[in-house]
């Protein structure tokens, strides 16, 4: 008779005990405390990147010829001095010239024009007395002294012609110096076909007689040229104009992070030297630019380089570096929407419940640290015991290029976290490799929106050099937006994208020298 109330006793302190655990804890959860494992110091990133625009500039051999052709003299003149002034006097000896079209060629990083010239010379003049009377006593022992002085008369004033034939060649070896100027490097050639006038029974050398003067004609004509050439400031004024338009900031505008601005900052002008083939002169020139996303618009200070920096020639293209700046702020908001409330397994075996109350990351030295305070609580258990532990995991940032998305990979359990599985139990301890999973699989950035708008909006700053008009072509395209490069230090993680196209310049008219 009492065993009956004594059992019913124990019956109702049993459940009154585990009813009291079990609001004990709901209620009164345990808190297990685990030490953070430490972070290595990270310097400070970069403030910014640096982009290059290379751009080939191509003069086509036909507009050298045509602006040689309007500069260069046609005709050419001048007076021969008396080549025998012991038998002639009186002498007047004129030449005039010619110049036929002008070609070009180009080969072995040389220019080269060519003309031909055609022309005449014309001597006048009379034998001096020396010459006269020997040619009278000449003739008077063959003919008699009557017939000889008839002849001597007729004879002593003369007027002979000959022709003028050569060409005249040009070869230049362009360069670039320092000091935005193209230096020309001319040089000049007349070449004059062999003959000769006669003149009182005398041979007279024609290119004897010519060549000097044409030479100094030619060589008159080609000193101003080059010196024209040296002082032209057009390449200086189009770079410091070109240098005005490329300082400023671009708005980034439709991203995932609004307003953001792409600041374009030149620092550095470079140059190649001109390259000659047999179909243009091309100049390669270069601009080095610091590059940055800013929070508001800027307006940077960029002074144009006194210097011109020259190197050797480089590939074409554009290619400007553009850090995409993620605070791990950010990353934190982007953990807790993907885990935080999610319970794992999330098929619900296992032994034990594991749910994610939290998620924080830290940077340390190659790698990122996620501490996830979670809520461990067994299922097998009579009593279901639970609670509340903070579990850090490794884990490295890994850039998938070709996705365009940043994700996390080599995840491992830090060794401090062996003190929470100790007092939430080994249970937990087979939960956390789906946890890790769970890591894996979704603490994924997509940057796809970010790099798909980046490009449009460089791509429209490229696109403003974009000309087809008399003379001047410019092709600007932005084929490609790449991401290169992740980096991170103590409160961001960089990406960076290089956006990838070419801008190329042909002319096809050139002013007037």
């Amino acid at each position: 008779m009492r065993l009956k109330p004594i059992l019913l006793t124990v019956a109702v302190l049993a459940v009154s005990f585990v009813v009291g655990l079990k609001a004990f804890d709901m209620l009164s959860p345990r808190v297990v405390a685990t030490k953070a494992p430490p972070l290595a110091p990270l310097p400070a990133l970069p403030a910014a990147r640096t982009s290059s625009i290379v751009v080939p500039m191509s003069i086509t051999l036909s507009a050298i010829r045509d602006v040689a052709e309007r500069a260069a003299p046609r005709n050419f003149a001048g007076k021969a001095p008396n080549p025998m002034p012991q038998l002639l006097q009186d002498a007047d000896i004129n030449w005039t010239a010619a110049r036929g079209a002008i070609t070009a060629a180009g080969s072995q990083n040389q220019l080269g024009l060519a003309a031909p010239i055609n022309g005449s010379l014309a001597v006048k003049g009379a034998l001096n007395g020396n010459a006269k009377g020997a040619v009278n006593d000449v003739l008077g022992k063959l003919l008699g002294g009557k017939a000889a002085a008839q002849i001597g008369v007729n004879i002593k004033n003369f007027h002979a012609n000959a022709d003028i034939k050569g060409a005249i060649m040009m070869a230049a070896r362009p360069t670039i110096t320092p000091n935005w100027r193209v230096e020309p490097n001319l040089t000049a050639q007349v070449s004059l076909g062999d003959s000769s006038v006669a003149v009182a029974g005398m041979r007279v050398n024609v290119p004897a007689q010519v060549k000097p003067m044409i030479d100094k004609a030619v060589n008159e004509q080609l000193a101003s040229l080059q010196q024209r050439i040296r002082n032209d400031s057009t390449l200086e004024q189009n770079a410091r104009r070109e240098w005005g338009r490329m300082c400023r900031s671009i708005p980034l505008q439709g991203i995932a992070v609004q307003g953001l601005w792409l600041e374009l900052r030149p620092t550095r002008a470079l140059a190649a030297q001109p390259k000659v083939d047999g179909s243009a002169v091309t100049l390669t020139l270069g601009i080095e630019a610091e590059t940055r996303v800013t929070a508001a618009q800027t307006k940077p200070d960029c002074p144009f380089p006194a210097a011109l920096g020259i190197v050797p020639a480089e590939a074409a293209g554009v290619s400007i570096a553009v850090p995409i700046d993620t605070p791990f702020t950010e990353i934190d908001r982007i953990l807790e929407t993907q885990l935080t409330n999610k319970t794992f397994p999330e098929d619900g075996s296992g032994a034990v419940e594991v749910t994610v109350k939290h998620a924080s990351v830290k940077a340390s030295g190659d790698r990122l640290l996620i501490a996830l305070l979670v809520n461990a609580k067994e299922k097998r258990s009579f009593f279901g015991f639970g609670g509340d532990a903070t579990v850090y995991i490794w884990g490295k940032p890994v850039l998938d290029s070709e996705k365009q998305t940043l994700r996390l990979a080599d995840l491992e359990l830090a060794v401090e976290s062996e003190a929470a599985f100790g007092l939430l139990g080994g249970a937990t301890r087979a939960a956390m490799p789906l946890l890790q999973q769970a890591l894996a699989d979704r603490a994924v950035l997509d940057l796809k929106p970010f790099a798909s708008n980046l490009q449009r909006r460089i791509a429209a700053m490229i696109a403003d050099y974009h000309l087809n008009e008399e003379g001047v072509r410019v092709a600007s395209e932005i084929d490609s937006l790449r991401l290169t490069a992740l980096s991170f230090d103590s409160t961001t993680l960089r990406v960076t994208a290089a956006a990838d196209g070419f801008l190329n310049v042909t002319v096809t008219a050139l002013p007037k020298l």
